[in-house]
C-alpha cells in the first residue's frame, strides 16, 4: 500500500513520529477533562519531547543501508562483515573512532590497540546501530558526531579519541 520510499522515510523517523503521537496525546488530556489527567499529560508532553530529541539525533544517523557489508553491534562489540574485509573491535578496548571521508562512501575508522583499523561503511546495513554503539563512548559528543556525518570532508576527522591517562588508570582496577 504504501511506497518503498516513503516507508523507508518514515521508518527513519519512527522516533519523532512516536514522540510527536505522545506529545499530542499529553496536550489533548490536558485540554480534556479538567484535571484529572494533569500528572500523566505532564509526563506523556516530557517523554514525548525526549523522544523526538532523541529521534532527530538517530534520524540524522541513519543512512539507507545500500551500501557494501554488514554490521552487527552485540554485547559491546561491532563487527563488520565485508565483501573485501571484515573484523571485530570492542568498544571498551576502543582508543579512537573517526570518519574518513577519503573514500567513497565514507567510512567509520574504528582504532582498537594490537588490530588493524576496522573500517565500516556509513552506507553499511545495519550501520544505524552503530550510533547507539558510539554513544557509550566516555565523553563523545553527538553533537560533533552528526555535523561531521552531514557534511563529510576530504579528510579523516578524528570523532573521539580515549584519554589514555584514564584509560591506563581504570586496568589497574
Amino acid at each position: 500500500m504504501i511506497r518503498p520510499e516513503a516507508r523507508e522515510t518514515l521508518w527513519r523517523w519512527r522516533e519523532v513520529l512516536a514522540g510527536m503521537a505522545a506529545a499530542l496525546l499529553g496536550l489533548w488530556w490536558l485540554a480534556g477533562p479538567g484535571r484529572l489527567l494533569v500528572l500523566p499529560a505532564i509526563a506523556l508532553l516530557v517523554a514525548g519531547a525526549a523522544l523526538i530529541w532523541i529521534g532527530v539525533q538517530r534520524a540524522r544517523f541513519r543512512t539507507v543501508g545500500a551500501g557494501p557489508g554488514s554490521v552487527d553491534v552485540d554485547e559491546g562489540q561491532v563487527t563488520y562483515f565485508g565483501p573485501l574485509t571484515g573484523g571485530t573491535v570492542a568498544l571498551r578496548e576502543m582508543r579512537r573512532l573517526a570518519l574518513d571521508g577519503t573514500v567513497f562512501p565514507a567510512h567509520w575508522r574504528l582504532e582498537q590497540p594490537g588490530q588493524p583499523a576496522l573500517m565500516i561503511p556509513v552506507n553499511a546495513e545495519g550501520a544505524d546501530m552503530l550510533f547507539d554503539a558510539f554513544a557509550t563512548l566516555p565523553g563523545l559528543r553527538t553533537a560533533q558526531l552528526l555535523r561531521a556525518l552531514e557534511h563529510p570532508a576530504n579528510d579523516q576527522i578524528v570523532i573521539w579519541q580515549r584519554d589514555v591517562a584514564i584509560s591506563a588508570q581504570g586496568s589497574v582496577h
